[in-house]
């Protein structure tokens, strides 16, 4: 029993590592600028798309299969900050206000797009990226228990990714800038910050999670161009369980999220994710700031 019990939370928070990648980029988009990204999920399947059209390109090099991969996902990331910057200075920019709806019509209009370029691109056929048996490599413990490589690597990169965030709000100068845009835009644009430049930024910053997201989920498993709502969902209960703006409260909320679907799994194959979104409504209802909401310092 006990051993069962240590196995679900093992591999629960083996799956909260991934789902907390797929909700820092949120978190941090919320916590600067307010804005809900609804098109989240579909941005994390279009890198993992691209990474898999930049193997394809990459597979002529005759480099090694296992480096393809990891070649792929870093050309992406610089693509990616790109991407965002651009997005944000020119699109998003223009919908933030005290009204939160034109940039939810925005993303979501993003979120069609997206799904529908990819079905014409890469038809609706699962895809994956080759890992060269990364994915299937497994590590033994002590205790009789074996753990994939791959969501260890994942889980790894995970809390890497939220300390660095954490950091970055802390520790520097743009995370100062991140933080007075945050709290009151006109005194910060008063004091010479170009609130557009920093809105800019931040959505770089959160699009290189994205894409790290989507490379990662691309080598974990299958994914095709209709898998976004399921992995915005999954984001967006992560953010909430922890709180909104908070990074550790998304790496909290996510790590719940998934011990409580794998509970789920455990009782049921079909109750898994359905219990986990018991949880998030639960939190919802009874703590709508979140487990562990942003404070100030």
């Amino acid at each position: 029993m006990f051993e069962t019990a240590l196995q679900v939370l093992l591999q629960g928070l083996l799956l909260g590592g991934l789902y907390c990648l797929f909700a820092l980029g949120q978190s941090l988009m919320f916590g600067v600028m307010r804005l809900t990204n609804t098109a989240q999920g579909d941005f994390i399947v279009l890198g993992a798309f691209a990474a898999i059209a930049g193997l394809s390109a990459l597979g002529a090099l005759g480099l090694p299969d296992a480096l393809l991969p990891w070649l792929a996902g870093l050309l992406l990331l610089p693509l990616a900050f790109g991407f965002g910057y651009a997005l944000q200075r020119w699109v998003l920019n223009g919908t933030l206000g005290k009204d939160p709806l034109p940039s939810l019509v925005v993303t979501f209009g993003l979120a069609i797009v997206i799904q529908n370029l990819l079905l014409e691109l890469f038809s609706a056929d699962p895809r994956s990226i080759e890992t060269a048996g990364l994915n299937t490599r497994s590590l033994a413990l002590p205790s009789g228990f074996a753990v994939g490589v791959l969501p260890l690597l994942i889980l790894g990169l995970a809390v890497a990714a939220t300390a660095a965030l954490q950091w970055l709000f802390n520790r520097t100068q743009l995370g100062r800038a991140f933080r007075a845009v945050s709290d009151d835009k006109e005194i910060a644009e008063l004091m010479g910050l170009n609130s557009n430049r920093v809105y800019a930024l931040a959505t770089a910053i959160a699009f290189v999670l994205i894409a790290l997201a989507g490379v990662l989920q691309g080598m974990r498993t299958t994914v095709s161009p209709s898998d976004g709502p399921l992995l915005l969902l999954f984001a967006f209960e992560a953010v909430i369980i922890g709180g909104m703006g908070s990074f550790w409260g998304t790496l909290l909320g996510a790590m719940l999220l998934g011990v409580t679907q794998q509970i789920g799994f455990r009782i049921d194959p079909g109750w898994g994710i359905w219990v986990g979104h018991i949880v998030f409504l639960l939190v919802l209802v009874l703590r709508p700031q979140g487990l562990f909401p942003k404070t100030r310092g």
